[in-house]
């Protein structure tokens, strides 16, 4: 198992913390040390488990959209976007709870065009404001025939954000870049006339499940 890079002072601390806890436990024979070192061992596991980085495969293609995040698809409707589409679009909302893997994925291979973080509040990530009032990190890659935003949305717990994405990058379909630390939620913004894969309610993989189907045209 690998593990984000960004969360190795995580594993460190909580991991230092739990050993100098049971060390003590040893050294004064205290059951109430013994307990609060098993506690802490279990809360050092959790945060390993959380910044996990497994490997993935699936569909590859320009006629694909994979799921940046993994999570539930919670929200799947026609919008306006005016940043980087600067249209009527289709967004895709995936959003991850505590004990999903929060690595993200680019959807399709292309060129990185547009990268803005935008600072603001840190409601629910599950409604619909949070989108564009919630603070956020928007990455647009210009893909053959198409414009795809991907954002990363900060929520109530979930309050850093980071993106790996630089202007003129290329994008590698499935690649890491970036992650939210703790929760939270991605958007994929994609053509209106794409064809859907997922319904509301479903499970995604990042870099694994097709979340749409680009017009060719």
């Amino acid at each position: 198992m690998s593990f984000a890079r960004e969360g190795y002072p995580f594993m460190a601390l909580s991991a230092a913390l739990a050993a100098a806890v049971l060390g003590a436990a040893v050294w004064r024979r205290s059951w109430a040390l013994w307990l609060l070192g098993f506690l802490l061992l279990v809360v050092a596991l959790w945060v390993a488990w959380f910044f996990r980085d497994p490997e993935r495969s699936g569909p590859r293609g320009e006629g694909v959209v994979i799921s940046p995040a993994d999570g539930k698809v919670v929200m799947i409707t026609e919008v306006d976007e005016p940043t980087y589409v600067l249209g009527r679009t289709t967004r895709i909302s995936i959003f991850m709870n505590i004990f999903s893997v929060h690595v993200n994925r680019y959807p399709v291979a292309g060129i990185v065009e547009h990268v803005h973080h935008s600072p603001g509040k840190f409601l629910n990530a599950v409604t619909e404001k949070s989108s564009l009032e919630n603070e956020h990190v928007s990455v647009g890659i210009r893909t053959a025939r198409h414009r795809i935003l991907t954002r990363q949305i900060a929520g109530l717990i979930a309050r850093r954000i980071i993106a790996y994405s630089n202007l003129g990058d290329q994008a590698e379909q499935a690649a890491r870049f970036g992650l939210i630390r703790f929760g939270s939620r991605v958007d994929v913004f994609v053509p209106t006339d794409s064809v859907v894969k997922v319904r509301l309610g479903d499970q995604a993989v990042a870099g694994t499940t097709v979340l749409a189907e680009l017009p060719k045209a």
